[in-house]
């Protein structure tokens, strides 16, 4: 899980400060505030990692089109450098031990930790970027390249714990860094006992591998579906994957669970398919009385999606019915879709959801992310689905036993300053639910409302007895 993330310099962002991330992380704010930059630097970093030119230090096409570099820096002046700071929790514990040491079968062991961090300084050119330095944490041990001050094409390496053995012979200087994250080849053919960076660099690659994203602007849905085999990693940007990933799940009987049946949490429901998960949800939410998936041919690849309003209604495509239920499918399908340890981005998700609806999407997420180690990013405008985020801290536990604190969900609200950058405040939840520093006009300004509302009675009152 994605557990801290800090900008300096990027876009909008001359710096976030410390973005804690909970299990349930979401960000509200106007328009051009600076939100959708705060998820499109998580989606470079993904698009990075994934980016086959090893010699890119950041990509920025793909998931997120950023442009070019002057682009991505604040200002869109390369005076100062872009600065990214991510810190996760590995699933296992990540073991640094010194080789050296274990061959003469001595206590080699330096840090064991689930708590890793990488923080790095890139130098922002019109066409280029290069990395000034970057310094990976394991635990409380640091591992850094730095560009050394009288040769800018020459980097040390260093540890704040850990004691580097050259091999002999290679006394020649380092290059410098190919992508933003990633040591050179050249650190462990000239070390003895740098091998182990590429575990750490690993446990950075999955941690940004695990990330999906889905957009505000989704497919609208089809009469029929053409199914083309194999299981797609996620429901993809604009939900195009949904029903794909649905038939994968069916085809590979894959089942979750929806909570547990009792406060102690000693047992879990009864798993179920996520077919049936997408139904109970849409059912939950009033949006429809029931959802399957019917294939057309023998061979499988041809489905199309019914679904009934009411218990006795007649089942009509889903081309039929609400536009809200087409654009809340993919989000549905995409939480139940997930895996342990995945990182989902969400922007907008209330998109065409009836109020009532949007309070309960809240509720889904909640599920997803406290009962299936699932983290959840949501870029919204919704007041409703904030206050049933609100509700359930309040309330401690709902549905299937789920339990909810107040560090399960982390709240931000983001606005731009006078000058046209942005700023973030972390809105204080306490154990009842309340935000204790409410920013002024958070969602409009209701009073202002009233008061024109009660000026223009006025008004028409006199007009008319005039």
């Amino acid at each position: 899980m994605l557990t801290r993330l800090e900008l300096a310099n990027f876009k909008s962002w001359r710096s976030t400060g410390r973005i804690e991330l909970a299990p349930v992380t979401a960000f509200f704010g106007a328009n051009s505030s600076g939100k959708t930059s705060i998820l499109q630097s998580l989606l470079m970093l993904r698009q990075t990692v994934e980016n086959s030119d090893r010699n890119q230090t950041l990509a920025l096409s793909g998931l997120a089109d950023l442009g070019t570099y002057q682009d991505i820096i604040y200002g869109h002046q390369g005076k100062s450098p872009l600065q990214i700071f991510l810190a996760w929790q590995s699933e296992e514990p990540v073991e640094v031990f010194n080789i050296i040491e274990r061959a003469r079968k001595k206590s080699s062991v330096v840090e064991e930790s689930n708590n890793l961090s990488l923080e790095t300084t890139i130098d922002i050119w019109s066409t280029q970027a290069s990395v000034r330095d970057m310094t990976y944490s394991v635990g409380e041990t640091t591992f850094s390249m730095i560009r050394k001050a009288d040769n800018g094409d020459e980097y040390d390496l260093s540890s704040n714990r850990y004691d580097f053995k050259r091999n002999q012979g290679r006394a020649w200087p380092l290059p410098h860094p190919t992508k933003f994250y990633s040591f050179p080849d050249q650190v462990r053919l000239y070390y003895q006992n740098a091998s182990f960076l590429s575990e750490i660099e690993f446990e950075f690659e999955t941690a940004c591998r695990n990330i999906r994203y889905l957009g505000p602007l989704r497919e609208d849905p089809r009469r029929e579906y053409i199914f083309s085999g194999g299981a797609p990693r996620d429901v993809g940007t604009r939900g195009e994957l949904a029903i794909s990933a649905l038939i994968a799940s069916r085809i590979s009987g894959r089942k979750i669970s929806r909570g547990w049946s009792a406060p102690n949490h000693v047992r879990r429901l009864r798993r179920i398919p996520i077919e049936q998960v997408i139904a109970q949800w849409l059912s939950e939410l009033g949006l429809i009385s029931s959802f399957e998936l019917e294939p057309l041919d023998d061979r499988g690849t041809l489905y199309r999606v019914n679904v009934k309003r009411r218990p006795k209604s007649t089942p009509v495509l889903l081309t039929d019915v609400g536009f809200g239920v087409s654009q809340v499918l993919p989000v549905l399908v995409l939480l139940a879709y997930a895996q342990s340890g995945d990182t989902l981005i969400l922007e907008q998700p209330e998109i065409h959801l009836h109020p009532a609806v949007q309070s309960g999407l809240a509720d889904i997420i909640l599920e997803t992310a406290l009962t299936r180690n699932i983290q959840v990013i949501v870029e919204s405008h919704s007041e409703h689905l904030l206050t049933r985020l609100q509700r359930r801290i309040a309330e401690a536990e709902f549905g299937n036993f789920v339990r909810v604190k107040p560090d399960d969900v982390a709240l931000y609200f983001a606005k731009q300053t006078e000058g046209g950058g942005s700023s973030l405040d972390q809105l204080e939840i306490d154990l009842f639910g309340n935000i204790v520093n409410w920013p002024e006009e958070f969602f409009g300004d209701p009073l202002a409302d009233r008061i024109a509302m009660l000026e223009a009675e006025r008004r028409r009152k006199v007009e008319s007895t005039a």
